[in-house]
């Protein structure tokens, strides 16, 4: 975790020197006056409209989750759960929302513990029929408030959201100076690359902490353990087109909400012809979730749970 910090926190100057570093050299070749100060200003004026962009992206997390809060007398027995546990962690209760949705989700939202929103699914609470498994999921996911996993998460991704709103933008324009967008477009992907795989890294191992955390605060890691061998199944039976509803939360969620495999349409008339390259498409979808998945797999986690629970 300490080793991803450094990375992103040297991610994320070198980025700002070499944005800085070109619209300097920019400035200078047409004569302006005051480059330095100039491009700092510009620089600054980046990182403020992108960072405040993806605040305000926070705020359509519950919206994009489709949950709706729901009162203590609606669900009394969450209610009781979460307070329970949030009281074992020290954090605030949070406020409960659940979501219509089969895909089971589990996440808590918000940057401040007394501002949380713990986000269920019914296809969660229904998959785990078990009070302690629910209260395991729970636990889980106030381990993040108590961790500020949120916060933490949000200020080390600024490379990577620094480097894709750059990106973004600069295709957006009609006649950029061929030099500077061709170095920007470079470097932005590449710290889009580096920052994801950092990013990557230190969001599987705040899972791992906040299993481990959870664990702890229920006094019962095969609980843990067993809702997400529950939930993981439930995932791999869930329909895809349910799944793509739910991929914009599946960062945030206790599991990812992905097959672990795309999708394929058969050709062919007889709809038995595999599409070109399928076996490559698919090789290249597990790199990708290897490098640049936010979960380590489900396996890994029930196997440490299961070690925890050997311990004396």
């Amino acid at each position: 975790m300490i080793a991803s910090l450094v990375g992103l926190l040297l991610v994320a100057i070198g980025l700002l020197v070499s944005v800085w570093a070109t619209f300097y050299g920019a400035l200078v070749l047409i004569g302006s006056p005051s480059p330095v100060s100039i491009a700092v200003g510009i620089t600054a004026m980046i990182v403020v409209a992108i960072g405040y962009l993806e605040y305000r992206h926070l705020e359509t997390i519950e919206r994009l989750s489709d949950a709706r809060p729901i009162d203590r007398e609606t669900a009394p027995e969450l209610y009781q759960t979460a307070t329970r546990v949030a009281a074992r962690l020290d954090v605030p209760p949070p406020t409960i929302a659940v979501s219509e949705r089969d895909a089971p989700e589990a996440l808590a939202v918000g940057f401040r513990p007394t501002n949380i929103h713990l986000v269920l699914s019914h296809g969660t609470i229904e998959t785990l029929d078990h009070s302690d498994e629910l209260e395991a999921v729970i636990a889980h996911e106030l381990a993040h408030v108590k961790n500020r996993d949120a916060m933490v998460m949000t200020i080390v991704s600024l490379p990577v959201v620094l480097a894709a709103g750059l990106r973004s933008r600069i295709a957006r324009i009609d006649h950029p100076g061929i030099v500077t967008a061709v170095f920007l477009l470079f470097l932005t992907n590449a710290v889009w690359v580096v920052g994801r795989l950092l990013t990557a890294h230190l969001s599987r191992a705040r899972e791992r902490a906040a299993d481990r955390a959870a664990a702890a605060v229920t006094g019962s890691p095969a609980a843990l353990a067993s809702a997400l061998s529950r939930l993981d199944q439930e995932i791999a039976e869930t329909p895809e087109r349910d799944l793509r509803d739910a991929s914009a939360v599946s960062s945030l969620s206790i599991l990812p909400l992905e097959p672990a495999d795309p999708e394929t349409v058969m050709l062919g008339p007889e709809g038995d012809t595999e599409p070109s390259y399928w076996w490559l498409r698919k090789r290249l979808r597990r790199l990708e979730r290897r490098f640049f998945g936010t979960h380590p797999p489900t396996s890994d986690r029930i196997e440490s749970l299961s070690r925890l629970e050997r311990e004396p």
